[in-house]
Order: structure tokens, then sequence, then C-alpha cells
């Protein structure tokens, strides 16, 4: 039976598995934009310096949403460089996303879209006192990797266009 204890040093499996190929790691990766709920977003601009963040987000097949208080570093930062890193997953597991966000008010947000951001992320920003931004961003290059075996390739969308 497998041991439910996170791996040491001593218990880790000294062998990686063979490195996926492109095709895998274009499913998995596509897999993990659908299925998960949170990234980590970084940003930097002069108004509030260089910042990470973790958020939540809505994956359209094509875009991120996400959302954060329209005050919040994360959103002048964005409002002032519009270039965003968002990452998903563990280290040994991690997609790495460069994009251009673009802001989005709520009044033009649609009711859908709001809609399924809320369901999907488990809140609903329009029904907050507090103003928040959406941010809308688009992907320019998407990198995917566990080990270092897989460093090699791991590259699987370049100018926002996705390879293979």
């Amino acid at each position: 039976m497998a041991s439910t204890e996170p791996a040491t040093p001593e218990t880790a499996d000294p062998t990686p598995a063979p490195p996926r190929t492109l095709d895998e790691r274009l499913r998995d990766t596509r897999a993990k934009l659908e299925n998960d709920v949170d990234l980590w977003v970084a940003t930097s601009g002069s108004p509030g310096g260089v910042h990470l963040v973790p958020l939540s987000f809505l994956w359209d097949g094509a875009a991120f949403l996400i959302s954060t208080p329209r005050a919040s570093r994360t959103s002048r930062n964005l409002l002032a460089d519009d270039r965003v890193r968002l990452s998903l997953g563990p280290t040994r597991d991690v997609v790495i996303v460069d994009g251009t966000a673009e802001p989005v008010d709520v009044a033009d947000l649609g009711p859908d879209t709001g809609d399924a951001f809320a369901t999907k992320t488990g809140f609903d920003p329009r029904t907050l006192d507090e103003p928040y931004q959406y941010f809308l961003i688009r992907p320019r290059r998407i990198q995917a990797w566990r080990e270092a075996n897989e460093l090699r390739g791991r590259v699987l969308m370049r100018d926002g266009r996705w390879l293979g």
C-alpha cells in the first residue's frame, strides 16, 4: 500500500517518470486549466512594485478571467502594466503562463460570464460592497513540466498559439 506521507529525500523515488510527449503535456495542461480553481498571479508595475497573490480563475478555453479588489496592488499593477505571469499546480507538475491582462468592468462582463465565474470559483465579486476589477488574461506563452527531464519541450504555446 502506498504511503500518504509526503516524500522526503530518503523516501522520494530517485528515478522520475519518463518525460511526457507533447500530446500528453497538452492534454494534461488543458485539463489543469479547465479543472483547477486557483492560481498564482505575479504582476509588476510602478505603482505597487512586484507582487504575487493567489486568486481564483475561470478558463474559457482561450483566456483566464480573474477578479481582485480594484484598490489592490495586483489591480493597480495590471492597470499600469498589462504583463502578467500565472502559475498553476505544485512545483513538480507546474504550468507557467505569460500573458497580457485587459481590464473588464462589471457592467461589460455580461451576466453569463459573471455567473460562470461565480459558479467555478465559489464567490461572486458582483455582490460585494468593495469594488472589484475583473481582468481577462490572454496567454502568450504556456510552459509545463514535472521534472528536469521535461525541461526540454516545456513550451506548449508560443505567441498565443498552441503547438502540436
